[in-house]
């Protein structure tokens, strides 16, 4: 269905208020020209809902897969005709790049459910960040969860330290691993590792002008979370 209200869910002050060191001038405009000549067609389903009851629906999802009963929502040629004129995602998840750990399948979501940036290690670096306030303050997302994970490789080389190849050291770099010591190698201390990694991006998430308001007004939240491999459970760091 066609919706009257502006996609945005920011008024236009806000935008041009973070627009200089956020969006940029031109892509404002851009933003603004385009949707107010091709409004989205897809149902307004981050409108009329708070950050808490877009967390419980993630929690819902991962229940779902977890007890293999996915609905494999919003998946099917139906939805993706009803978002291809523009997205309004619920949630935004900052996860880790690694092939076991698909946003959408592990929530039990669709097509323009989930604004996701993943990257080794599920660090907030300035692109990252960059996008995932495009994703909240632009399109909508009451939630923005980081999702590390177990056994999580980038975490790992970041605790044994040292030399690597190519660009893969500046990823290691912005890993926080806590109290875990380079001698750490067993997956107990690997997990508490990840898990500690994953409070840091969230400070560092929150260290952001633009999503920090947002937290401020009540119409985001941010939490850390961590990927059981084994079960497919997602719990709350």
């Amino acid at each position: 269905m066609k919706l009257n209200n502006n996609p945005l869910n920011v008024n236009r002050r806000s935008l041009i208020k973070y627009g200089g060191g956020f969006i940029g001038t031109s892509l404002l405009a851009t933003i603004m020209g385009n949707n107010l000549i091709n409004p989205p067609i897809a149902e307004a389903q981050n409108k009329e809902i708070t950050p808490d009851q877009a967390l419980e629906k993630l929690v819902a999802g991962n229940d779902r897969f977890v007890n293999q009963k996915r609905t494999k929502r919003n998946q099917d040629q139906n939805r993706l005709t009803e978002v291809a004129q523009g997205q309004e995602p619920f949630a935004a998840i900052l996860g880790c790049a690694d092939s076991r750990v698909p946003a959408e399948i592990v929530f039990d979501q669709g097509l323009g459910d989930l604004f996701v940036c993943r990257v080794a290690g599920n660090i907030a670096t300035p692109e990252e960040i960059g996008s995932l306030e495009f994703g909240t303050l632009v399109l909508g997302a009451k939630v923005l969860i980081v999702m590390g994970h177990e056994r999580c490789g980038a975490v790992k080389a970041a605790i044994k330290g040292g030399e690597l190849p190519g660009q893969i050291g500046s990823l290691i770099k912005s890993i926080d691993i806590g109290t875990v010591t380079p001698k750490s190698d067993d997956l107990n201390s690997l997990e508490k590792a990840a898990k500690a990694n994953v409070s840091h991006q969230v400070e560092v998430l929150k260290k952001s002008p633009v999503l920090s308001d947002l937290i401020a007004k009540g119409q985001l939240k941010i939490v850390g979370s961590y990927y059981d491999l084994d079960t497919g459970k997602i719990s709350l760091v």
